[in-house]
């Protein structure tokens, strides 16, 4: 057994460890799975359905529309949207057309929708009519040449074009855009290993928004990754989408996987824990890729048990941690366990996964590499590795990470130390080789020197009754230089009845003095972001 790689013993069986990767483009893997399932559902978005080939058949009209208005290869595309297949059918059209996406957050307001559309440098934005006036504003100083725009209802006539209403404006519709454009763009080459496909734009390691470079090749290999560690059926999953496509995890690891596979892919808007619940039964949902804010949702839903969720073979958590008590307090309530997987943008974005054979859970578990990945904990300071089960920086490399950020070749230097991204996530990997997750760098909490890290707090402070959600971040002390606060958001039925002190006192027996939350104050909610990450920077500045 190799030392360097100790979670071998672990690996599932009849996975490979290595892969000879394909070099396609992701227009050929959607193009491959419309030749072999053609009437196969694609899409099926609030009962309406698309199939693959009707999904690539508008993935080439809409690459062809592009060019006509004067898209070329290495040109960037925009795509301003909430969950919907339009989203799907732009950014596969672009593609085709040799562009790069730039997904944009449909939570984005003027000033941060300008900044990726002036950085990026896109020549076209897609957006929905609802967006339009936030559009509209951000790309007065941008080099937008068109809009295009999708109205809500549009998926009505994606599979019946002639019926599709013609609307009068100064932008493009997306629907006349697709029915006056033959299904014959011109062909672009595509190197794979080269050419960009996306450019998605995150904090980053370094905090400040920047685009992270992802080849055709990084988003194939990150998705060839999960249906073999997964052995996923070609042509017969049927999975629940609701996270935003507009984030690298529903973008490739959902959506780009998943179409790859050539599954049915059940999109939502947004999360919505009665309608997802319908799903599963009624489309006998196979895989549940979600976030731990879905399964806390999941677990305090009081109909659970009323629902067949016997069809799910696959249960996964990821794009932010997942607390230990949604993870147990889930098995009781389903007898599913939850597999765990760890990324981040830079990585397209799979790093770890935890093995379907792994049914038991610690706090911060996120699994073993993926295939052709390799983790390791560095020391920060001395840039060395660090032994077993002492906590370090955690390093990556595989082919599944990006080339670099846009137009920061500076930024680039600083996340790469000898072929490793330096990920700024703090962790650990035990003797047998699995991976913990212990908290981002940026958030360590430093009281009268000694280390406290926030999730540690956040577990103990989940574990008591009436704690619904809880986020830690470090508060000035005079004495201390910083102390730990708790910002808590309880449970309806006990709402006025759980004090400050309570849950001080609930945390003394359970860690060291240091760790312990000098203050507490409950909130209706946490801010997130839209794939579900806590903002804890904006707690901090309360």
């Amino acid at each position: 057994m190799s030392i360097e790689k100790p979670w071998l013993k672990l690996w599932p069986k009849e996975v490979p460890t290595n892969l000879d990767h394909p070099n396609l483009s992701l227009p050929q893997t959607l193009e491959s799975a419309s030749k072999e399932f053609p009437n196969r559902p694609a899409i099926i978005f609030e009962d309406s359905r698309l199939s693959y080939s009707q999904l690539y058949d508008s993935m080439e009209r809409f690459a062809a529309g592009l060019q006509h208005l004067g898209i070329a290869k290495g040109d960037r595309v925009a795509i301003y949207l909430y969950n919907c297949p339009q989203f799907v059918i732009a950014t596969y059209g672009a593609l085709k057309a040799g562009a790069i996406v730039v997904p944009c957050s449909a939570a984005y307001k003027e000033r941060e929708l300008e900044h990726i559309l002036m950085d990026s440098g896109s020549k076209i934005l897609v957006t929905q009519e609802r967006l339009l006036p936030i559009a509209e504003k951000a790309v007065d100083k941008a080099n937008i040449q068109n809009i295009i725009v999708t109205g809500d209802q549009d998926y009505k006539f994606l599979s019946s074009l002639d019926e599709a209403p013609s609307p009068e404006g100064s932008h493009v519709p997306f629907l006349k855009l697709l029915r006056k454009n033959n299904p014959s763009p011109v062909d672009v080459p595509i190197n794979p290993k080269e050419d960009l496909a996306f450019l998605c734009y995150t904090g980053g390691t370094t905090g400040t928004p920047k685009g992270c470079m992802l080849t055709h090749f990084n988003c194939v290999c990150d998705q060839l990754h999960e249906i073999y560690f997964f052995k996923l059926r070609r042509g017969e999953e049927v999975l629940v989408l609701f996270s935003p496509l507009f984030h690298i995890h529903g973008l490739n690891r959902c959506m780009g996987t998943y179409l790859t596979a050539a599954s049915t892919i059940i999109l939502f808007e947004r999360f919505n824990v009665v309608k997802v619940l319908e799903a599963i039964e009624k489309y006998r949902v196979t895989v549940f890729p979600g976030v731990p804010t879905a399964y806390i949702a999941l677990i305090n839903y009081p109909e659970i048990k009323k629902h067949d969720l016997s069809s799910v073979r696959i249960w996964k958590s990821a794009a932010a941690p997942l607390p230990t008590e949604v993870w147990f307090k889930f098995r009781e309530l389903t007898g599913a366990h939850i597999s765990v997987g760890w990324g981040l943008t830079e990585a397209s974005p799979g790093l770890t996964l935890t093995p379907l054979e792994m049914t038991e859970y610690k706090p911060g578990m996120v699994g073993i590499p993926e295939i052709d990945t390799e983790v390791a904990v560095f020391d920060v300071e001395k840039n060395v590795k660090v032994p077993p089960g002492v906590v370090g920086e955690l390093r990556a490399r595989g082919p599944q990470i990006m080339k670099g950020y846009w137009n920061k070749p500076e930024e680039t230097m600083k996340v790469f130390s000898n072929g490793w991204l330096c990920t700024g996530d703090l962790g650990y990997m035990d003797e047998n080789g699995i991976f913990y997750f212990v908290d981002r760098l940026k958030d360590v909490i430093k009281v009268s020197g000694f280390q406290v890290w926030p999730m540690e707090v956040e577990d103990v402070l989940c574990s008591h009754p009436a704690v619904l959600e809880v986020a830690v971040v470090g508060i000035p002390d005079e004495y201390h230089g910083e102390v730990p606060k708790a910002y808590v958001v309880l449970r309806k039925e006990f709402k006025g009845q759980v004090k400050e002190e309570d849950l001080i006192k609930y945390c003394e027996g359970k860690m060291a003095k240091y760790k312990v939350p000098k203050k507490v104050e409950f909130v209706e909610e946490l801010p997130k972001t839209p794939s579900g990450k806590i903002l804890r920077r904006l707690l901090r500045c309360r």
